[in-house]
Parts: C-alpha cells; structure tokens; sequence
C-alpha cells in the first residue's frame, strides 16, 4: 500500500460525520465485577465522506479521488473540521501550544502531539501529518525560525533542531494537521435520482496506522 500526499477535497469533507474510535475489550467475572483492557495505545478514527457532498459536481469530484486512489488501495490526507489544529479551534496555533519534548543535551528531533486533558489524565496523539507551512516552534518561550532554527518533516511529523537543546529545555508547538486515512469501500453506489431526493451515498473512511 502506498500513501498519496493529497488531501480529500476540503470543501467536501466540510459537514462530514466521524470522530474516535477506541477498542476496548470487557470481561464480565461471575461476580459481576468487569475487568477492562484495550490493545490499542491510541484511538482510531472513521468518517462518513458521502455525508458533506452538496450537489452532483461534489459526487464527480468524489468519484474522480476515490478513482485515483484505487479504492482501499492507497491512503491520503484528511481535514478533521472539527480536531485539525493544536489550539481551540477558534485560535491560531501559536509556538506554545503543545509541549513535544524536553531537551537532554543530546536529542535534536521531536515528533510532534497533541495532548487531550480531562480529569487530570492526558492523552498524547501522535501527528504524523502536519499541514505545511503551519508548524511553529519554541524551546523554553523562545520560538525559533523555520529552516534556520528547525525542519519539519511533512511526512512524518518529526521537527528536527540544528543543535540538541539544554537539558531540562522545554520544547513546544503549534501546528495544523491531517488525518491519514484511506477510504474504508472498494464499491461507491451512487442513483442520481436518490441523490436529488437528498439521499445521500454511504462513504466510509477510516485513519490508517504509518
């Protein structure tokens, strides 16, 4: 399988349903208590891509993407309206944003996260698709400059510094990214005349592990 760097038209993935998904598996003991596990470090997430098409130009647009992609066969980016920037989705990511790091005096490459807090646990998400020219940067409040001061690897998300920051240095973030995903279908059925009715093909889409 390869990975196709495009992203799914933006304005058709705009009013798209999906979110995270976690696996959790559960085992019920005869006393009634439940023992709860996950073998999945991270959630996974599905959309519905037929849900935001408006009119049958949206649909040939669909069918042109899915068509290039070979169906399940190759992967590509996605914009998640509702989770795509390090900040509230008011803001504007900002150097500060997410810690990524702490220096040690000898590491230079970061990758970058987003960290979800609620209850006093957080949950690190890993961001392997960052949007270009939207990564910002700091160590300790001191935000440094793109090309002089860091790289940032568009594929992988790993922030790499000229030199290793001091230890104990906090390293930080701002960013826009995608979701990588493939199309989750090999069969996209759609009847014009159902669409006009407002009925709408089914196109599931979900987030693939690099």
């Amino acid at each position: 399988m390869a990975f196709h760097d495009v992203r799914f038209p933006a304005r058709l993935s705009f009013g798209s349903v999906g979110g995270p998904e976690r696996r959790t598996e559960i085992v019920t003991l005869t006393s009634g208590h439940e023992e709860r596990s996950s073998p999945w470090a991270h959630s996974r997430r599905r959309y519905d891509a037929g849900v935001g098409l408006r009119s049958l130009d949206d649909v040939e647009g669909l069918l042109a993407f899915f068509e290039a992609r070979h169906g399940r066969l190759h992967g590509f980016r996605w914009k998640d309206w509702a989770d795509f920037k390090s900040c509230a989705p008011s803001a504007d990511p900002a150097a500060g944003d997410q810690v990524i790091g702490v220096g040690d005096g000898v590491m230079r490459s970061f990758a970058l996260s987003k960290g979800y807090v609620s209850g006093g646990v957080r949950y690190a998400r890993p961001i392997s698709k960052p949007v270009s020219g939207t990564v910002r940067m700091a160590v300790d409040d001191v935000e440094l400059v793109q090309g002089a001061g860091f790289e940032v690897d568009i594929d992988t998300g790993l922030c790499t510094l000229p030199a290793p920051p001091h230890s104990g240095a906090q390293v930080t973030a701002g960013f826009e990214f995608d979701v990588p995903v493939r199309f989750d279908t090999d069969l996209i059925q759609v009847s014009v005349a159902s669409f006009r009715a407002g009925e709408v093909p089914n196109v599931p889409v979900i987030e693939v592990r690099l």
